[in-house]
Order: structure tokens, then sequence, then C-alpha cells
């Protein structure tokens, strides 16, 4: 294992071991608090161009299911074709796996698709200085390896990372078998195609800045993706567009949630720190429940800029910040958190069925 030193962008220096493939990285360092489902985030694609660290100790113990590919298209135990975060940063990696469905180790995984790991580094005291001053750029340094000077750090927030992860053509599933919706792809997870499909309608996956105007369809669905939703301005004009002519039901996951509160004239901010996690406690407004949460992003929707025919669907247990909103007399709402949840709590997952219920 060659020694790596992952070095923030105020100075602050962590030292650890390589255990992927070695090759110099940037982007925005993260933390993640769940146990578990490190095949699930590394490849969803709302990690582009992140490091993302897990604050769970132990990583690799259960080793990385096969890629296989299903008849329509999706892989079976992944959310995307591929690692999108750019490294994984862990305490303590196993190299030894035990799972029924285990085919390789992460290491070997990491390895093939060229994507570095980090294991060895204090991962409690790096979330602490994340926590307290924020996210931040950051670098990784591999001793030994030539040409690391030349590499700069990223301005994460400069970047349209939806344009870089969603699809470039139209891609259809479940063809033929019901009501059509139309997916935008911001950088969906397979498990949100999958919830879907397993609802009987049949899906349109278009690229996130394609004019689905024109088209024949019930319902309009728009998926969740990396980076600053301020960057998607293409997709929030097309948005608005179809707001201004047709009362089709909405609903939209994280980005979608962001991106129907700007079409509805609210505004983002960027958290200190986002959510990244399977145990976020979500209310919903109004009502006495609260569910627990799978999440993934570092925006949110300023609440307070809402129009006065929104409302707040779910509001953040832990510091109040929206997880949804939802229009007083349309049938348009969303919500910030996962409600496919993979990997993580299913609790949500009833908001497939009430967007089902309105086509």
């Amino acid at each position: 294992m060659k020694d790596v030193t992952l070095v923030l962008q105020d100075g602050t220096k962590f030292k650890g071991k390589s255990f992927g493939f070695e090759k110099p990285v940037a982007g925005e360092v993260v933390f993640n608090t769940a146990m578990m489902g490190y095949p699930e985030s590394l490849t969803d694609p709302s990690y582009a161009g992140q490091l993302m660290t897990l604050t769970y100790p132990l990583v690799g113990n259960y080793g990385v299911p096969p890629f296989t590919i299903e008849d329509n298209g999706i892989a079976t135990f992944m959310e995307s074709d591929r690692i999108y975060a750019k490294a994984i940063i862990v305490s303590d990696y196993s190299e030894a796996y035990s799972h029924w469905n285990a085919k390789e180790s992460l290491a070997d995984w990491l390895k093939r698709e060229q994507v570095p790991g980090v294991t060895g580094i204090d991962t409690r005291a790096l979330t602490k200085v994340l926590r307290e001053h924020g996210v931040m750029m950051g670098h990784l340094e591999f001793e030994g390896l030539e040409g690391q000077d030349l590499l700069e750090d990223e301005d994460y927030a400069s970047i349209n990372w939806v344009e870089r992860v969603s699809c470039k053509d139209v891609i259809r599933y479940n063809e033929g078998a019901g009501k059509k919706v139309v997916l935008v792809d911001c950088g969906v997870k397979n498990n949100i195609i999958r919830c879907l499909i397993q609802r009987g309608v049949e899906v349109i996956r278009v690229p996130w800045n394609y004019d689905y105007t024109e088209m024949d369809f019930y319902g309009l669905f728009l998926a969740n993706g990396p980076g600053d939703p301020d960057r998607c301005v293409a997709a929030v004009e097309i948005l608005q567009k179809q707001m201004s002519r047709s009362r089709k039901p909405i609903c939209g996951i994280c980005m979608g949630n962001q991106l129907l509160a700007k079409a509805g004239g609210a505004t983002i901010y960027k958290l200190k720190y986002g959510h990244r996690s399977h145990n976020q406690p979500v209310r919903e407004v109004g009502t006495n429940r609260c569910y627990v949460t799978s999440q993934n992003h570092g925006y949110a929707v300023d609440a307070s800029t809402l129009g006065n025919d929104w409302r707040e669907l779910f509001v953040n247990m832990n510091d109040g910040s929206n997880e949804g909103i939802r229009h007083l007399s349309h049938p348009w709402f969303s919500s910030q958190f996962h409600p496919e949840a993979c990997s993580g709590p299913v609790d949500t997952e009833f908001m497939f069925d009430r967007f089902i219920e309105t086509l």
C-alpha cells in the first residue's frame, strides 16, 4: 500500500494508505454517515466531482456485488453504469470480505474502474473539520507519483455537473406497458427507474436540457443529480414552459425538488456540509408523521422564497431545511430526500404511489 495524503483547501493534511487505483485527483471533500451501501453510493451520479468520506469506520467487509445488466438495460445491483465519485476515503478498509452476493473486493473494483481509495485516515477528525469549516475542495497526493504538481483543485460550484452525467439520447423503458412518464435525467439513480417500472408505467428518459413539452405523456418526473441547480438554467426554462401550458402531474426528487422550486420562483442556497446519510429525520408538514430518510445533496431550497401558490411538503427535523414542496392547486410535488432509498430505508416509497395516482 502506497502512502497517500489528503490535502484540504485550507492546507490541512491527513495521511493514509492507498487501497484503490493510484492517481492524483481533486474534488469537493464531503462525508456520508451511512453504515453501509458503498456500492450504491459510489455509483450514484450525485457524487460526481466529489471525494466521498465514509464516517462508518469499517468498509469493504461485504465486498462488491456483480455488475450484471438486466433485460431492460439497468444494472441489477448498482445505481448507474459506473463509479461516479472521484475517490473514497475510509478509516479501516477490510481486505477480507464475506457476502452471498459478493463477486470481488472493493479494492479490485476501484482498481478496475481507476478510482482511488484511501484507508487509515482519521475520518472522525476529518468529518469534524468539514462540519466546522463546511465542505471544501481537496486533492490526493501519492508518494512517488510523478506529475502531481500539475493537478489543480477544480472549483466544484462553477461546473455544470448535471450536464456531465446526464444521458445524451432519449432512452425508453417498459415500452408500451402503460401510461407514459417523461423522466428528466439530471443524474438519475437506477432505483428511481426501477420504482417507476414496478408501478407499470412506460418511462421515457430524456437529457437534462431536452425540450419534452411537445411530447405525448401523462406525467413528468424530475430526477436527482449532482452540483449546483443554478447551473441548470435550460432545465428550469423548459420546466417553466411545461408548467405554463399544462397541469400534468410533476414529481421531483433531490435535484428535482430544487428545479421545481426554482421554476416556481424560489431560490437555492448551499448547505454548510450537506445531507448525506441514511438517517435524516423528516416531518411531513401539517402532520406528526416523521420519516427516516436517505439523502445525498449539498444544496437546499430557501422555503421563505416560495411563491404564494406553493407550500412546504416536508421539513428536516435536524436543521429545519426544506425537504419537499407542493403546489396548492396543481398535482406538482417533490421531495429533497430519496424515496427509492437504494441503499437506505424504504419508509417513503409512497411518494411514487402518490405520483402514479395523479396520472
